[in-house]
C-alpha cells in the first residue's frame, strides 16, 4: 500500500470521526465531544493539505485537469473556510454542514478517478485560480450560509411559537448570529462567485473557441448569478435580514448542489466529470 492510498484511509476515518462527533456533542451538549471532532477534523485537514501536495507534486499543473483533484480540493477549501470562520468568529455550529459535506465531497472525489477537464494544460494554473479557485471559496461561503440560515429558521420558529428551547436549542447562538453569519458569507461569497464566472467565459473561449457556448453548465451558472446578485443586492442596498435572506441564501446554495451533481455527472456538458 502507498503513501496515497494509507493518507485516503487516514483521510476518509478522521473526517467520519469528526462529522459524527460533532454532531454528537451538539445534540448531546458534551462540549468534549464537540473538541475531539475539532481535532480530528483538524488532523484529518493536514493529511488532507499533505495529500493534495503530493498530488501536485506528481502531476504539476496538470492536477487541475483532473475532476477527482477539484472535488478534493472544494472537500478542502470547505474546510478552510469553516476553521478560519471558527478560528475569528467562533461560529462553531457551522460545523453542521462544513464537516458532512467535506467527508462527502471527499469521498466523492475518490469515486471519479481519471476524469478529466478540458482546458489548455499551459493555461491550467493561472485559469485554475481564477475560475475554479474562487467558484470554490464561493461555494464554501454558500455552505455556511446555508448552515446559518437553516439554524436561524430552526431556532426563529421556536421562538415565535413560543416553545420552550430544550436540549442543545439552549447553547444555540442568537439569531442575530445566525443572520451575522449569512451576511457575511453572502458578501464575501457574492463577489467570487462573480469572479468565477467570468474567468469561466474567458476559459470557454480559450477551451472550445468561443466566448457563450450555450452548455448547460453555462445557462445554469448564469441563472445562479442572477438570484445570487438578486440576494446581494437585497443584503447590502435594501437591508435585507432574517428569514428573507436565509431562505434565499439557502436556496442559491441547492441551485449550486443541483448544478455540480446533476450537471457535472448526469448532463452532456462540457464540464461533465464523467466524460
Amino acid at each position: 500500500m502507498e503513501l496515497y492510498d494509507v493518507l485516503q484511509i487516514g483521510i476518509t476515518v478522521l473526517y467520519t470521526f469528526g462529522a459524527v462527533l460533532f454532531i454528537g456533542g451538539m445534540l448531546g451538549m458534551r462540549p468534549g465531544l464537540k473538541t475531539a471532532a475539532g481535532l480530528s477534523s483538524g488532523a484529518g485537514f493536514a493529511l488532507h493539505t499533505l495529500s493534495l501536495a503530493l498530488y501536485f507534486k506528481l502531476m504539476g499543473y496538470g492536477s487541475f485537469l483532473e475532476g477527482d483533484f477539484h472535488l478534493s480540493l472544494l472537500g478542502w477549501v470547505l474546510l478552510a473556510i469553516f476553521f478560519a470562520l471558527w478560528w475569528r468568529l467562533k461560529l462553531d455550529f457551522l460545523a453542521l454542514a462544513a464537516s458532512p459535506l467535506a467527508l462527502l465531497l471527499y469521498l466523492s472525489s475518490m469515486s471519479v478517478p481519471g476524469t478529466k477537464v478540458l482546458m489548455p494544460k499551459a493555461l491550467a494554473g493561472s485559469f485554475f485560480m481564477l475560475h475554479i479557485g474562487s467558484l470554490f471559496f464561493s461555494l464554501a461561503f454558500l455552505a455556511m450560509a446555508f448552515a446559518a440560515g437553516a439554524l436561524f429558521m430552526h431556532l426563529e420558529r421556536k421562538i415565535k411559537t413560543k416553545e420552550k428551547l430544550v436540549g442543545f436549542r439552549k447553547d444555540l447562538p442568537s439569531l442575530n448570529t445566525f443572520d451575522h453569519a449569512n451576511h457575511l458569507a453572502v458578501v464575501f461569497g457574492f463577489p467570487l462567485y462573480t469572479v468565477g464566472l467570468l474567468s469561466g467565459f474567458i476559459w470557454a473561449r480559450f477551451a472550445w473557441g468561443r466566448i457563450v457556448t450555450g452548455d448547460p453548465k453555462e445557462i445554469v451558472s448564469l441563472a445562479i448569478w442572477v438570484v445570487y446578485a438578486y440576494l446581494f443586492h437585497q443584503r447590502l442596498a435594501m437591508g435585507w435580514r432574517g428569514r428573507k435572506a436565509a431562505m434565499l441564501a439557502m436556496a442559491v446554495f441547492a441551485f449550486c448542489v443541483f448544478s455540480l451533481v446533476v450537471v457535472n455527472f448526469m448532463v452532456p456538458s462540457h464540464h461533465n466529470f464523467m466524460q
